[in-house]
């Protein structure tokens, strides 16, 4: 049972449980490709680029062109929460915390999914035919090195977006900036008050629209910060595909009693899922500068 649970009995003269701030959905699930996972790994495989070859003579040998393949492994991991709402607890209170306490523990799922994609941005992705090789994100498909003296610029939107464009990534694909309130800001640092740039970012940091040169803007306040570099938040430009989020098991609640916890209801929420990334031309890392 939680421990803090007493301080929402009825001599506090609270009529209702209220949800701290917090992140309740989901921000990143939508902007990734989702896949139904069955087993402990899943493999996913990929066809490489070939070029045609001209035909020099008639009647000539039918030219063999050899289609590069390679794999991706994903892992899928276990997630849980659980807590106990004793029957005098009920009793001693003004209302039922079980729902309240249902919305906390989907809130924690997520954000453990949010989490469990940011982390799949730039680390090495398992590859190969049993995805025992590690390819990790290549120095090319990063704006500029760690350890930066200002944050999110429309010259660094700008360098994301060459990249992608000199990878040939297909320009139907969706592409998404995910990013912190600070980048936000910096932008409107950054830009005049004259320009039309300014217009666009202060619209974007109202929520009026949310994207700009290309890319949808996603807000989140889970990115990590540079592991060497700990003034530099890791911010990230991606394709709709790049990130592959396999789900053995959705979010999935059970609310029951529990005879051998003296019957007390125990909320509990359950998945399974990992993520891995599966092409780093389609992943550009942008270090931001934070104070």
């Amino acid at each position: 049972m939680s421990s803090q649970i007493t301080t929402s009995f009825v001599e506090q003269y609270s009529s209702n449980v209220a949800m701290l701030s917090q992140q309740m959905g989901s921000k990143l699930r939508g902007s990734v490709d989702v896949e139904k996972v069955t087993g402990k790994n899943a493999f996913f495989d990929q066809v490489g680029v070939t070029a045609a070859q001209l035909r020099t003579s008639r009647h000539g040998d039918t030219p063999q062109i050899d289609t590069p393949h390679s794999r991706r492994r994903l892992s899928l991991a276990d997630y849980e929460w659980a807590d106990l709402v004793d029957d005098v607890d009920k009793v001693r209170m003004l209302v039922d915390p079980t729902s309240s306490y249902a919305r906390a523990a989907a809130a924690a799922m997520n954000r453990a999914m949010d989490d469990v994609i940011i982390t799949a941005f730039n680390a090495s992705a398992n590859t190969g035919v049993a995805g025992g090789t590690s390819t990790a994100l290549p120095s090319g498909q990063k704006t500029a090195t760690s350890d930066q003296s200002d944050g999110l610029t429309i010259a660094k939107l700008l360098a994301a977006k060459k990249i992608l464009d000199d990878n040939d990534v297909d320009p139907s694909l969706k592409r998404y900036i995910v990013c912190g309130p600070q980048q936000i800001s910096d932008l409107l640092g950054t830009t005049q008050v004259t320009s039309s740039d300014y217009n666009v970012v202060r619209a974007l940091a109202t929520g009026a629209i949310n994207s700009y040169l290309g890319f949808e803007f996603i807000m989140s306040t889970r990115l990590n910060k540079d592991a060497t570099n700990t003034t530099d938040r890791l911010v990230f430009a991606y394709t709709e595909d790049a990130i592959k989020l396999g789900i053995g098991k959705d979010i999935s609640a059970k609310i029951s009693e529990r005879a051998d916890k003296s019957y007390s209801t125990q909320v509990y929420y359950g998945m399974s899922l990992g993520a891995v990334r599966m092409e780093e031309e389609k992943v550009v890392q942008i270090p931001c500068h934070e104070a």
